[in-house]
């Protein structure tokens, strides 16, 4: 039988507030390590040049950082107290990086922002230097050395991307053309989640308002286009998956993962219920940056509140691959509810799903 989980109401309520809350801050203690991304850039005009040719066109300081990964003493930036409004582009390309609305004090020392103008015009690599474990960020475009990015940030998004004066450019609002560092909005958005039995997730997403389609499959193994046998089998490295498509404008992916984590247990290796095996893993198929540090600081969130009174397990990896099951696996639902699974298993889980996120509903 397959079984599925849902917070109580306050779990919920602490799920809502996860992105506001706020940690101390300190110069001297490096928070958690963050994941490595892929090396995806949005922009594909990658710049590629020497040593030399970088020499001749930085000052000593800024190659020293930019080149050398280098690090500014701490309140010794021109950026890090400005407050006028504009564009911050890499110093060495002039990839736009971040804007002013994304800029706060967070009293470390260098330039703070919570987020990025666009995902993919950052890369981030682990940082084990100086004996600490921590998340170099680079310039997506030029490969430049930016600074790090720890997961203490006071805003919405967790995110604190710790940047070095001298690898920033500013420019100026006024002499910035109407549509400079405006971040765009995609019309849609994908995210794949395993969150054990499909059915069960697959009926509940199709409910959230916002979201265009979802897709019963399989992702993260090593077999190509499994069938449902093949997953069942436990050999080819798959979890049971769903893959949304969803439009930002109606609902955001911070809504998309605590619905995620709401609907499954996330706290059992390997299992959900009566259901035992790797395809019942709970895991997120993240395609880029946003996508990862978001679920990490929800991940990180629920930990440190101790929220399901043991560790959350959900998997974070990189997208490669979806694999749509079987069509009698899609909108399985809705086109079996009679069935005694559906009756037992799914309905209460919907009914809960109904009262819980009532105000997200679909208009019928």
């Amino acid at each position: 039988m397959k079984t599925i989980y849902f917070l109580s109401a306050s779990m919920l309520v602490l799920l809502a507030c996860i992105s506001l809350s706020a940690c101390a801050q300190t110069g001297s203690t490096a928070p958690a390590t963050m994941p490595v991304s892929p090396e995806v850039s949005t922009d594909q005009s990658v710049v590629h040049k020497t040593d030399a040719e970088w020499k001749k066109q930085l000052s000593n300081e800024q190659y020293y950082v930019l080149r050398e990964k280098g690090t500014e003493a701490p309140y010794s930036g021109k950026l890090l107290l400005n407050k006028e409004k504009g564009i911050y582009k890499c110093a060495a390309c002039g990839n736009e990086l971040f804007s002013d609305d994304m800029k706060f004090d967070s009293h470390c020392g260098w330039p703070s922002f919570d987020r990025e103008i666009a995902g993919g015009k950052i890369k981030t690599v682990e940082d084990n230097s100086h004996g600490m474990q921590r998340t170099e960020i680079m310039c997506a475009r030029c490969g430049g050395h930016l600074g790090h990015l720890f997961n203490d940030g006071p805003t919405e998004t967790g995110m604190r991307y710790c940047v070095n004066s001298l690898s920033l450019e500013f420019v100026n609002q006024k002499d910035l053309p109407a549509t400079a560092g405006k971040a765009v909005i995609p019309a849609t958005d994908t995210i794949t989640l395993g969150g054990g039995c499909f059915w069960c997730v697959e009926a509940v997403y199709e409910m959230l308002d916002g979201v265009k389609s979802v897709e019963s499959g399989f992702s993260g193994g090593t077999t190509v286009k499994p069938s449902y046998a093949d997953v069942c089998t436990g050999s080819t490295g798959h979890a049971e998956v769903v893959q949304l498509v969803y439009d930002p404008a109606v609902t955001s992916l911070d809504e998309i993962l605590k619905v995620f984590f709401t609907v499954h247990d996330p706290t059992t290796l390997n299992r959900q219920g009566a259901d035992v095996g790797t395809q019942y893993r709970s895991v997120i198929f993240y395609r880029n940056d946003a996508q990862r540090n978001t679920a990490k600081s929800i991940i990180d969130a629920l930990n440190k509140d101790d929220v399901y009174g043991k560790p959350v397990v959900t998997q974070l990896d990189a997208f490669k691959a979806f694999y749509k099951a079987e069509d009698y696996h899609q909108d399985y639902y809705n086109q079996n509810k009679s069935e005694p699974y559906c009756r037992m298993v799914i309905q209460p889980k919907i009914e809960k799903f109904e009262k819980l996120f009532k105000d997200r509903l679909k208009k019928m």
